[in-house]
């Protein structure tokens, strides 16, 4: 694992657990170890050394890799278990699925003027990203964990819970790739910038505004981002040999 990339998972030692918390322990971490790019694309996932990492049998590893595999997070290879590397062609169809789902929070509240964007979660939400303004942070992979928060709360804050649900779980199946659209300060602050333009035209009522905001912002013509997806999927097989 680069540790200019990733954050070590906090894996000290932990208090007494029962058989079921000390699986969703462990799966919970694993999980968040692959979402996050902990493991290489080529890395095979070794119940032994992972039942060593967690402090546990190999057991509980064994059912949260089994929980991972029914996932689509992790699939079998020659020798075990792989994380699943998406091919173009699924991500294009996960960016696509993404665009309409994004838009889609806003589009709602502009068709039926019933619905009404939450203004606590709104507010909220600005003053995070108004914070960063005045203190950006340095590009960082790790800051795609920042963005998926904004996009979730948007989405959130338009009311419909199972659209936000099927927004989070589909930016986690692209995490791996979009992480290294966060590698540069350019990059960085434009982000913070267009998120804090989209929040203040939906707090300000201006929906027709904010439709159009959002969608040049993820709406990359799908050039750009399969373009960004190559280039994420050249570095990850870097890192995948460095740590062969």
């Amino acid at each position: 694992m680069d540790s200019m990339l990733y954050t070590p998972l906090d894996t000290g030692p932990v208090g007494p657990l029962s058989t079921g918390s000390l699986r969703d322990r462990v799966y919970t971490e694993l999980r968040a170890a692959v979402l996050d790019g902990g493991f290489g694309a080529r890395e095979r996932l070794s119940d032994v050394r992972l039942a060593t990492r967690f402090g546990v049998s190999r057991t509980p590893v064994r059912e949260a890799l089994a929980r991972l595999l029914a996932d689509g997070l992790i699939e079998r290879g020659d020798g075990g278990y792989f994380v699943t590397v998406l091919g173009l062609a699924q991500l294009k169809d996960l960016y696509e699925l993404r665009i309409t789902l994004e838009l889609r929070g806003v589009s709602r509240a502009i068709e039926d003027p019933s619905v009404r964007h939450d203004p606590a979660v709104v507010a909220a939400e600005l003053e995070r990203w108004y914070a960063m303004r005045e203190r950006p942070p340095a590009p960082d992979p790790r800051f795609v964990v920042q963005d998926e928060r904004f996009h979730a709360e948007l989405s959130r804050a338009s009311g419909n819970p199972a659209l936000t649900d099927a927004l989070v779980a589909v930016g986690e199946r692209i995490r791996r790739v979009r992480m290294y659209d966060f590698l540069t300060e350019d990059r960085v602050r434009a982000t913070v910038t267009e998120h804090i333009e989209i929040m203040e035209l939906v707090r300000d009522g201006r929906l027709d505004e904010a439709y159009r905001a959002l969608h040049a912002h993820v709406g990359d013509s799908m050039d750009v981002v399969l373009e960004r997806a190559r280039r994420a999927m050249t570095q990850m097989a870097l890192h995948a040999d460095d740590h062969r």
